[in-house]
């Protein structure tokens, strides 16, 4: 069990039976009234985002979620196929249960799969992933004055913000968290 006073964000928790993580949390305090603690939770098997309050200091069971570190193989036909590599065994995760993950994986990668109940159910990717860009403008001499940033694209096909000085075929290391851009890799 967890207290709703221990709620951080990536904090894994069951909630009417399904896994979900913590996206945000707010712990507010009315005048007279308890506190409470206004949740934002996103189903990990759904993928979909809900709003729950609960009382401060409230337990919610912990998941009982497993992880597995995998490599990742190939996609085909919208299935990601991935290898134990301790069995060798391979699974296929679909691109719904990969979410916004299937942007960041390169042939290759470990990553961690998250098992509720035996089923392999989500991927965690590392925080940072180092990514080529395949397709960007070019940076115009003077342009930098403003701090601006322009789009590009990645090997693995996601699109990022990135500063002007960064041409095709940089190496950028991405944050997988937030989607954005954090400095090239020499």
């Amino acid at each position: 069990m967890i207290s709703t006073n221990d709620f951080r964000r990536g904090t894994k928790i069951e909630y009417k039976g399904e896994p979900y993580i913590v996206v945000d949390f707010q712990h507010v305090k009315i005048g007279r009234g308890g506190a409470f603690v206004r949740a934002k939770l996103k189903g990990l098997k759904s993928g979909k985002i809900i709003e729950e309050t609960f009382g401060a200091g409230d337990k919610v069971p912990k998941a009982d979620l497993e992880e597995k570190e995998m490599q990742y193989l190939y996609n085909q036909d919208n299935l990601y196929y991935f290898m134990d590599n301790e069995t060798y065994e391979q699974i296929p995760l679909t691109e719904e249960q990969l979410g916004d993950a299937k942007l960041y994986l390169k042939e290759n990668m470990n990553v961690y799969i998250l098992y509720y109940k035996q089923d392999p159910i989500a991927v965690e990717l590392p925080n940072f992933v180092e990514l080529q860009v395949v397709e960007t403008e070019p940076g115009v001499r003077g342009d930098t004055a403003s701090g601006g940033s322009k789009p590009a694209k990645l090997e693995t096909g996601a699109t990022v913000k990135v500063p002007f000085h960064i041409n095709e075929g940089d190496v950028i290391k991405v944050d997988t968290r937030t989607g954005e851009y954090i400095e090239r890799v020499k």
